[in-house]
């Protein structure tokens, strides 16, 4: 008998098998919506000239090399990170009370930061709260760390807009001290974010139940296409007073996908404790990675702490979240002009690389399967995935697919 033969089989990863499917799909027809990356309107990746920019400099650098980076990670990066989410005049920096480790990318933020609170978290029983839907390996990361994991409301399925109501509700009526998963802007994988006046709403009942909020921030500067309106969240709950984690990824807004470059913020009270904290965030770090990966932490400083390659950037961002705003009205005027059963107004809504369409399981195999249409189960499509060559494409199938069913 193997040593293994009483491993369960894991059930498969929803995005990892649509990436399967369509990789063996040769149709000349194919679309695939469901790849969480930026692509030009050729359906090609996009290389970010500012980071072509910072990989010239370092490849031409005599004094670059490949030694291993500190524990906490690469100073220029981490510094660089926290004024990019908490603003540059940011009084909890100012104050020494935020300590940032650098992780591999937002995934490797949250599985840290999941860890750290099932050793530290008060109350022991607190359980962690991810929104319905969220992305879907939130779950999977908290459970492996030992949480329990329940859900609250977030997106009304009729309106396909934000349940704010039923969101404030479990709030309220979640026992005292509990871990709310929060998504900073883009929501994935609804693209429905709370307004400023509900995030406000949302600070306040937290702060009346003593809630930890944990956000999740993998889109800043792509949703809205301006860095400071899409960490206004996070800003807003640090100035609050609440103590919190913050996990953040480069991996969209510099395009650094497969470079794993992100970080862990930790926002303290008090600078007193910050010994403490970044001690075991380090001890973490070191069990799980020993040391962080240098390359793509490399090119993701050298343009954060440049300010003419900063200033590109933010332009790049900007011309990135102005196409996919370009593709989500294309798509939602031309299933009007189609006279598409159902309201589509929520498409051009939504903000963010995704869009929850809205369409049900059954439309979703008949468009992958009759159509070589991709996008996840749950209807959710990358709109960056959309441009000029493809978006007719796109409307009619789905329109002969909502009309037959």
């Amino acid at each position: 008998m193997s040593y293994f033969s009483t491993v369960p089989q894991a059930p498969p990863d929803g995005i990892l098998k649509l990436s399967v499917l369509s990789r063996a799909d040769s149709d000349p027809s194919k679309v695939d919506l469901g790849v969480g990356a930026y692509r030009d309107d050729n359906g090609k990746p996009w290389v970010l000239p500012v980071v072509r920019e910072a990989e010239r400099r370092l490849n031409e650098d005599p004094n670059y090399n490949h030694e291993y980076m500190g524990v906490g990670g690469l100073p220029a990066l981490t510094d660089g990170a926290q004024q990019l989410i908490f603003g540059s005049n940011s009084p909890a920096i100012g104050q020494g009370r935020v300590y940032t480790i650098q992780t591999i990318s937002g995934t490797g933020a949250n599985m840290v930061a999941a860890v750290f609170l099932k050793q530290f978290k008060r109350p022991a029983d607190a359980a962690v709260y991810i929104s319905k839907p969220t992305w879907g390996n939130h779950r999977s990361i908290f459970e492996t760390a030992g949480h329990e994991v329940r859900e609250y409301k977030y997106c009304n399925y009729k309106t396909l807009t934000l349940d704010i109501d039923g969101m404030l509700d479990d709030m309220r009526s979640a026992p005292e001290g509990q871990i709310f998963v929060l998504h900073a802007c883009a929501h994935n994988p609804t693209g429905i974010d709370p307004t400023e006046e509900q995030w406000q709403q949302i600070a306040d009942v937290m702060s009346e139940r003593g809630h930890f909020p944990f956000f999740d921030c993998a889109y800043q500067g792509f949703a809205t296409g301006d860095v400071d309106r899409d960490a206004y969240a996070i800003r807003l709950f640090v100035d609050r007073g609440f103590e919190l984690l913050v996990a953040e990824s480069f991996a969209k807004n510099m395009g650094l996908y497969g470079e794993r470059t992100g970080c862990l913020h930790a926002v303290c009270q008090s600078s007193d404790v910050i010994p403490q904290v970044s001690s075991q965030l380090n001890r973490l770090s070191r069990a799980t990675i020993s040391t962080a990966s240098a390359y793509g932490a490399k090119i993701a400083a050298t343009v954060l702490q440049d300010p003419r390659l900063y200033e590109e950037w933010l332009q790049a961002m900007q011309d990135m979240s102005q196409r996919i705003k370009t593709m989500r009205d294309a798509l939602r005027d031309k299933l009007v002009a189609l006279g598409t059963p159902g309201s589509w107004d929520h498409v051009s809504q939504q903000i963010g690389m995704f869009s929850f369409t809205g369409l049900s399981k059954l439309q979703v195999d008949t468009l992958r399967n009759q159509y070589h249409l991709y996008m996840t189960d749950d209807g959710r499509i990358s709109v960056a995935g959309l441009n000029s060559h493809n978006i007719d494409y796109v409307a009619q199938s789905i329109d002969a697919v909502v009309r037959s069913s």
